[in-house]
């Protein structure tokens, strides 16, 4: 598969880029810095700036999926979706937040007493690419959510796939390791299970 993907030096990216290259896809990274790219061969960088709808379309024509997986600060979201469209690129895979998730009827997690202060301009921007989405009916997109907390941890292949609800585990706790988060995205693209939608992952 070839996947032209936004943001694949990211916190989230770097691991989702490796896993990647692990099932022998070809990929093009599309980032501000080429110099911080794994050099590999099945990867090709090049620099893009996200803004720029032009480019953005220009850099995912030839592709068969794109991902997008950066902070989504001051995006132009309908904007950066019609680039996507005017591509041809037939599948978006959108890497977002756990923000929007529910921890009990109507109410997400960024609406509850414990959300950290520094976290929600992130999480809201992630939240508007979502309803972004929501209003798009044409693109086949999905939407990614991790768990509460990602961070490295173990490759282990063994998660649990939820849709609009916060997963938990039996200690209470909210939790994906990147490397099992990019296993879960990279199954994604290669066997789509979720079309116009989101899913969550998580332990």
């Amino acid at each position: 598969m070839k996947i032209a993907f936004i943001g694949a030096t990211g916190f989230i990216g770097q691991h989702i880029l490796a896993e990647a290259i692990n099932r022998q896809h070809q990929v093009t990274a599309l980032v501000r810095d080429t110099s911080k790219v794994v050099a590999h061969a099945q990867v090709t960088s090049k620099t893009l700036d996200s803004n720029n709808a032009r480019a953005v379309t220009a850099a995912l024509a030839g592709h068969d999926v794109a991902i997008i997986s950066f902070h989504y600060l001051n995006v132009d979201f309908p904007a950066l979706i019609n680039a996507v469209k005017a591509s041809g690129v037939k599948r978006l895979l959108v890497v977002g937040g756990a923000g929007s998730l529910e921890v009990a009827p109507g109410v997400r997690v960024i609406d509850t007493p414990d959300f950290p202060d520094e976290w929600k301009a992130v999480a809201q921007a992630a939240i508007g690419f979502l309803d972004a989405l929501r209003a798009e009916k044409t693109l086949d997109w999905v939407y990614v959510s991790p768990s509460a907390f990602i961070e490295p941890g173990q490759r282990t292949g063994k998660f649990r796939i939820g849709s609009e609800q916060l997963l938990v585990d039996e200690k209470g706790e909210s939790r994906i390791s990147n490397q099992d988060f990019a296993v879960a995205v990279i199954d994604e693209l290669e066997q789509p299970q979720h079309h116009q939608k989101r899913f969550t992952v998580g332990y």
